[in-house]
């Protein structure tokens, strides 16, 4: 079931971070996650099978002044649990959170991966993403 996250998803969340970021602590400050379920522009979705969650995603809807007035998307933390990847439910949570956006009213959805391997760019480009029509650049703060 795909569904938006509750207050008692957050250890399961923390968990499947903890799986995208191995090198980091495990999560364990809510402050940031209390934010994110009490906001309406910032939306933390999980997939849940057999009553355990199993994916996640986060969703931002960004307000904007230009394509009539229509908000824009940036999905972040895209994660599937290790022992449930590659069986389609990373595609599934992906519809779901891109609906979201549709729904929100966005004319258009972003990502960045830091990932190289050309299978996480398929399986991105098979969810509808076009890896040709921006460049995106990063920056982060000095040392």
């Amino acid at each position: 079931m795909f569904r938006e996250a509750r207050e008692d998803d957050f250890d399961a969340i923390a968990r499947l971070y903890q799986q995208l970021h191995p090198e980091e602590p495990l999560l364990t400050d809510r402050s940031g996650f209390d934010t994110i379920i009490a906001s309406e522009s910032f939306r933390l979705y999980v997939l849940e099978r057999d009553g355990a969650v199993v994916a996640t995603t986060y969703l931002n809807l960004v307000p904007n002044l230009t394509r009539g007035s229509r908000p824009y998307a940036v999905i972040e933390n895209v994660v599937v649990d290790e022992q449930h990847r590659g069986t389609g439910l990373g595609q599934e949570i992906m519809a779901g959170t891109l609906q979201a956006a549709w729904d929100a009213g966005c004319y258009k959805a972003m990502l960045m991966t830091g990932s190289k391997r050309e299978s996480t760019h398929a399986f991105y480009r098979a969810c509808g993403f076009r890896d040709d029509v921006k460049q995106a650049f990063q920056a982060r703060p000095p040392a």
